[in-house]
């Protein structure tokens, strides 16, 4: 599949996910085998550009692979003009969001809310197009909840208006993270437009990727909250689907070596307060993917217990010295489960 001049062969790529895929959680999943990696959500709202927490999120400094950077927003003009002012920064493909189910964004009628009104939709995709000369992509649901299911309407509207790839998250805006991904719109929206699709949702292992794949003969996937904690996921889907090849989940030494590489770069992005406070989910992710508290139940105490302790921590240096001594020391019986960190996003 192509976005653009960008060429891809059945792409595995990472979601993008306020608060967790900012560049240096980006850079790791493209060293460990992600195809694209989408950034946070940046707001269309000139006003905010120059907060600390949106400049954060425009810094491309030094990042690996295509820069893909995700705009969101309401009204078509502003999202014209936040295409073009990422665009300038460097950014290389623009995603809309239209995905979005948290009620934050959706009560200003912003992310998956604008799937209610397709006259809308259509007014910010050809805006959005018309800005910029890269590639615009589009997130969406299969819908605002299971009675009004009109992911292939919109898909439509996306490839009339020049969208050059679609994702589709296997849920409505109403299921938000709830049960589980249905697969079947995505199959409905592959069968309806020529333009690649993508599939997302509840993607957690090599084995579930080929069945989505199969059940809605997608262009690529998507993985979300399936890469935190466990960003190797990459490369095992990517190996599973070349050559039905398991890849043995890291050992130990891997996990600790990665996950400093990890908090080190947070440090050296946010800064000594935010660094530690940024880092600290992030480090109960990769517990959460090395320990199933169905089956390491002697172990989910001392886990816990860990977790807590280092949620106390507000200095980088004490945090990365005891992560890497708990790691270490649990040596014998850590290892990344392939299954993922939680429910796919």
């Amino acid at each position: 599949m192509n976005i653009g001049p960008y060429k891809f062969n059945t792409p595995v790529i990472l979601a993008p996910m306020a608060g967790v895929t900012d560049r240096p959680f980006r850079n790791l999943c493209y060293r460990l085998g992600a195809d694209l990696c989408v950034s946070e959500m940046v707001t269309a709202q000139k006003h905010l550009w120059n907060s600390r927490k949106t400049r954060l999120r425009l810094n491309h400094e030094g990042e690996r692979g295509i820069r893909s950077v995700q705009i969101a927003g309401t009204d078509p003009a502003q999202l014209a003009e936040a295409a073009r002012f990422n665009a300038e920064l460097g950014a290389q493909i623009i995603d809309i969001n239209m995905g979005c189910p948290a009620k934050k964004v959706c009560n200003v009628l912003a992310g998956s809310a604008l799937l209610k009104n397709e006259i809308l939709v259509a007014e910010i995709l050809s805006s959005v197009v018309a800005a910029v000369d890269i590639p615009v992509t589009l997130k969406i649901r299969t819908g605002w909840d299971q009675n009004s299911r009109n992911a292939v309407n919109i898909a439509k509207i996306a490839e009339q208006n020049g969208i050059q790839a679609l994702v589709v998250h296997g849920r409505t805006r109403s299921d938000a993270y709830r049960g589980k991904a249905e697969y079947e719109t995505i199959a409905e929206v592959k069968s309806a437009t020529s333009i690649p699709v993508i599939a997302n949702g509840d993607i957690t292992s090599p084995e579930k990727a080929r069945s989505v794949l199969t059940l809605t003969q997608a262009d690529g996937l998507m993985i979300g909250r399936g890469a935190q904690g466990n960003p190797w996921i990459f490369n095992q889907i990517k190996q599973y689907l070349a050559d039905d090849a398991l890849i043995s989940p890291p050992d130990c030494l891997e996990v600790s070596e990665v996950l400093a590489e990890h908090l080190q770069n947070l440090y050296e992005f946010y800064g000594e307060c935010s660094g530690v406070r940024i880092a600290r989910k992030h480090i109960g992710w990769y517990l959460k993917a090395c320990y199933n508290p169905n089956t390491d139940s002697k172990n989910n105490g001392e886990v816990e217990r860990f977790r807590q302790c280092i949620n106390h921590i507000s200095d980088t240096s004490t945090q990365l010295e005891l992560v890497t001594q708990f790691f270490n020391l649990h040596q014998p019986t850590l290892t990344v489960r392939t299954t993922g960190a939680a429910k796919a996003a």
